[in-house]
């Protein structure tokens, strides 16, 4: 259920029986010709879709992380990394506060891996309670997946690219990209990682056919619910 759609007393009638409740963690960047919103909405509709038969509270994504690098894209936000450590410390505290035990972040980009560090050092100051760090999109189940449809797979290319995460009306290019050097790019200014990648696709094809996308969607919810059924300890 998303938090949107309750109020407080619910939740606190909620909490009388479980402790678990998700936290999506998004970003707002350059996905190519796709949303710039694509890691925070597959984050929270992937976590929606495990949560539900479990009545697991869903928050709304955290709409920006980490993504210095896509600066030069219009459009593309960004948090100092000590100030994305210190909201999710907020967001935790929150949370911890109003008696939720079992916290899982449900992550969409991998920028925002200092949060999977910082949750190991939070939870040696919160006794009893469990945070768990998953980042859907390459649990092994769901890479695997990936891997098996196409190896040639990365940002910005079919594998993000689901009927949620278009832009009405684009059409996406036919011709697959080249891969990028992902270590020379790593080295880049903002400036230099625009004029390197071009639209923003890492390597691959555009888009795959919605039935494809839907195999790979089943995977990531169903990886994305075992995690929440346990164990957690």
């Amino acid at each position: 259920m998303r938090i949107r759609d309750c109020h407080w007393q619910q939740i606190e009638a909620y909490l009388e029986h479980d402790d678990r409740v998700i936290l999506p963690l998004g970003s707002t960047e350059q996905h190519a010709l796709l949303s710039l919103n694509v890691d925070a909405i597959l984050a929270e509709e992937i976590a929606v879709a495990a949560a539900e038969p479990l009545g697991i509270p869903v928050y709304n994504a955290v709409p920006v992380g980490l993504s210095p690098y896509y600066m030069s894209f219009p459009g593309t936000l960004t948090l100092r990394t000590r100030t994305y450590i210190a909201l999710i410390a907020d967001l935790l505290d929150g949370l911890a506060h109003h008696g939720f035990k079992r916290i899982m972040l449900v992550n969409g980009h991998g920028g925002n891996q200092p949060a999977a560090a910082f949750a190991m050092e939070w939870m040696a100051s919160h006794p009893g309670v469990r945070v768990k760090f998953h980042n859907w999109w390459n649990a092994p189940a769901t890479l695997a997946k990936v891997k098996e449809i196409d190896p040639v797979a990365s940002h910005a290319s079919w594998m993000e690219n689901f009927p949620i995460t278009r832009i009405a009306g684009v059409e996406q290019p036919t011709q697959p990209q080249p891969m990028i050097d992902l270590a020379r790019l790593r080295l880049m200014h903002p400036d230099e990682v625009r004029a390197y990648i071009g639209l923003g696709n890492y390597g691959g094809d555009f888009q795959k056919p919605d039935a494809v996308m839907q195999e790979l969607w089943d995977v990531g919810v169903a990886e994305t619910r075992a995690q929440l059924i346990g164990p957690w300890e």
